[in-house]
C-alpha cells in the first residue's frame, strides 16, 4: 500500500492543469497552480537529454499559453518507487494526444512532501517508442 495514497490524483492533476493551459486561453490561476507545485530549485531532464531548470521551465510553459487546442495528457501506470521522510520517488506515463496523434514519455519524479500537499523537485522523461 502506497504511503501517499492520493499522489497519483496529484500527478494527474498537475498534467490536467499543464493541457489546459497549452490547449486553451486559461486563466492565470491555472498557470499558478502548475507554477506553485513547482520546488525552487525544480529541474527536469526532458526527452532529448537536456537539463530545464524551473525559470526556464515556467517561461516556456507560460509563452505555451493556447498553442496546442485540443491537447489531452493522460497518466497511467502509475507507481509510488520509494518514499523515505518527506521524499517521494514515482514513476508514471505520461501520454500526449492531439489531433489523432500520440506521444508518450516514461516520467520518474521526486516529490517533496510539503504542509499543502507535494513540491515537485525533479523530473526525468524519457521518450517510449509508438506501438507498431
Amino acid at each position: 500500500m502506497s504511503a501517499h495514497p492520493h499522489l497519483a490524483d496529484v500527478v494527474a492533476a498537475l498534467h490536467f492543469d499543464l493541457a489546459e493551459w497549452m490547449s486553451s486561453n486559461a486563466p492565470p490561476k491555472v498557470f499558478d497552480r502548475f507554477a506553485n507545485a513547482l520546488h525552487d530549485t525544480f529541474s527536469a531532464v526532458t526527452t532529448v537529454g537536456q537539463v530545464v531548470d524551473r525559470d526556464t521551465l515556467l517561461a516556456g510553459v507560460w509563452s505555451a499559453k493556447n498553442s496546442q487546442p485540443g491537447l489531452e495528457i493522460e497518466v497511467t501506470d502509475f507507481e509510488e518507487l520509494a518514499h523515505s521522510g518527506k521524499i517521494v520517488t514515482v514513476r508514471f506515463v505520461a501520454e500526449n494526444s492531439m489531433a489523432g496523434l500520440r506521444t508518450r514519455r516514461l516520467v520518474t519524479a521526486i516529490l517533496f512532501v510539503a504542509d499543502h500537499g507535494y513540491l515537485w523537485r525533479s523530473v526525468h522523461e524519457t521518450a517510449v517508442p509508438a506501438a507498431e
